[in-house]
């Protein structure tokens, strides 16, 4: 049986992702917040972890030390991320989560089943919907760094919450998201935000 993890901020999502999955395969499911996320890793010990791009907190959580080994305690846990082909940038996004396997939001259950059970067994999964996505998505302009300070802006954190959670010195984190700024061609940190989020990137 396949141990899967599904991780969603909006628990009735996140236990209706579940209640499909067990009723699709073979599967043993646990769904989780961000916030027990962790504790919930270490005690299953799962072969996927599946997530939503489009989940609110998903950006500052994966990106935090550009990957989900800020997330997951066993950085040999597989990623399987949930997107949607029109929003090309937030696939960028997912190349910096380290995700095996890239599932189409408007595919069927049986697509996702099928991903789960080869990434679960060491392969990877592109939905061939999102191929074309990949390839015209626009560079990401900002480091793994930048784009996980910026992240966690758009959450809505101050400067110093920021630094807390990602164990930075104020002045680093202003120095980021001057870069940011700077690198967007924005005219502050909101309008940065306000480009990111039109990109996918947060």
């Amino acid at each position: 049986m396949t141990k899967v993890l599904v991780l969603h901020s909006v628990c009735l999502v996140r236990s209706a992702l579940a209640a499909l999955l067990r009723s699709e395969g073979d599967f043993e499911v646990t769904s989780s917040g961000w916030r027990a996320a962790v504790r919930q890793a270490e005690f299953l010990r799962p072969d996927v972890a599946v997530v939503d791009l489009d989940c609110p907190g998903v950006s500052a959580a994966l990106l935090a030390d550009a990957g989900a080994t800020r997330l997951l305690p066993d950085s040999s846990v597989p990623l399987l991320v949930l997107a949607r082909a029109d929003t090309p940038g937030s696939l960028r996004r997912a190349f910096l989560t380290r995700a095996r396997g890239y599932v189409d939001k408007d595919g069927s259950p049986e697509r996702l089943v099928r991903a789960i059970g080869k990434v679960a067994a060491g392969e990877r999964f592109i939905d061939a919907t999102l191929a074309s996505a990949f390839m015209e998505a626009d560079p990401m302009p900002l480091s793994p760094r930048e784009l996980s300070v910026l992240a966690r802006a758009a959450e809505g954190d101050s400067i110093a919450e920021i630094a807390h959670a990602l164990h930075l010195a104020s002045g680093t984190v202003r120095n980021y998201m001057a870069a940011v700024t700077r690198k967007t061609g924005a005219r502050n940190r909101i309008d940065a935000i306000r480009i990111s989020r039109r990109a996918g990137w947060v």
